[in-house]
């Protein structure tokens, strides 16, 4: 499969930025069995998660396809799970239905907490690695993979806390705050997909290459949808995947179908996600059969769309082994 090798522009990021993620919410699991609990539930290994650990891992259905993907990592009193706010409510209640007699509870925490993303390279008290934490008594700084060369974090802080209010002052006076959509931006560059409410239920996790990027543990045992999952990575080359476009058009959102040129009549895969990356053009991640992208164009909506042009991953797009 043939990709442009060029990385996607990043003018549109400010050389040191923060942004205020309002649109993610928080969910604390504490109790003690609260990491055996999301082991059986999720697609990554939870009961071996380290305080100096940050994951992805995906809720999948009975069917194998993702109802949500989480950024998830251990604090000295809970396992928090960062979603978008607007699946929370429901992917909390879901979650609730089979805690049962477990020593298990969910919290929406997000209202006491700061979410704020870093896109700098001098970010204060980085961890040394991306998928690295630490903490203390007002929050946690995730490092998480970097985005067009610049390391990138969260700050996850109490908002209570007088450090947390310290902490954004500092941020204020030497960063410039930018929109949360930099940030989403930010994340498509690093190729990392995101489950909203349009496209639940869509994809396996492979599809959107989320065993790829860490997301998937294939030696942990049962969760909702493993057989399928196992099942796909296991019956050898991928016919799907999830590849970094960009596009001439604003009229671009999670959900919507592209089209091919060899095959107009029927869509051949679907926006993950998207954000803008300048004016008058969109970057974005699409599912999709990767023979429609060797058989001709793709277009965005119908078959006459806008031309999706495929730029490189950060990432290999490797079949399983």
């Amino acid at each position: 499969m043939s990709q442009n090798s060029q990385s996607p522009a990043a003018a549109s990021q400010a050389p040191a930025a923060y942004a205020l993620l309002d649109t993610l919410g928080l969910i604390a699991v504490t109790g003690e069995d609260a990491a055996n609990f999301l082991h059986n539930q999720l697609t990554n290994d939870v009961e071996h998660l380290g305080l100096a650990q940050v994951q992805l891992a995906g809720y999948c259905s009975p069917k194998g396809r993702l109802l949500a993907t989480f950024l998830m990592w251990r604090t000295a009193d809970a396992i928090m799970i960062q979603l978008p706010r607007a699946i929370q409510p429901a992917i909390q209640k879901r979650l609730q239905m089979f805690v049962l007699r477990a020593k298990v509870k969910l919290a929406d925490v997000t209202d006491d907490h700061y979410i704020v993303g870093m896109i700098a390279p001098n970010i204060p008290s980085l961890p040394a690695s991306p998928y690295t934490a630490v903490h203390d008594e007002a929050g946690s700084l995730l490092r998480l993979a970097g985005s067009d060369g610049q390391p990138r974090a969260q700050w996850i802080m109490r908002r209570d806390h007088a450090d947390a209010q310290v902490t954004l002052a500092r941020l204020t006076s030497q960063f410039t705050e930018v929109p949360a959509a930099i940030w989403e931006l930010s994340e498509i560059h690093a190729g990392i997909p995101q489950i909203t409410a349009a496209t639940q239920e869509k994809f396996v996790p492979q599809m959107i290459n989320y065993e790829l990027i860490g997301g998937v543990n294939f030696k942990k045992g049962c969760y909702p949808g493993q057989e399928i999952v196992a099942r796909s990575q296991y019956l050898g080359k991928l016919k799907r995947r999830m590849l970094l476009a960009q596009v001439d058009s604003i009229e671009v959102a999670a959900g919507m179908e592209v089209f091919s040129s060899a095959d107009p009549e029927q869509p051949c895969g679907m926006i993950v996600n998207a954000a803008a990356n300048g004016p008058h053009s969109v970057s974005c991640l699409a599912e999709i059969k990767l023979a429609a992208v060797e058989a001709g164009t793709v277009h965005l909506g119908t078959a006459d769309g806008k031309v999706l042009q495929f730029l490189a991953l950060p990432y290999e797009l490797k079949d399983p082994a």
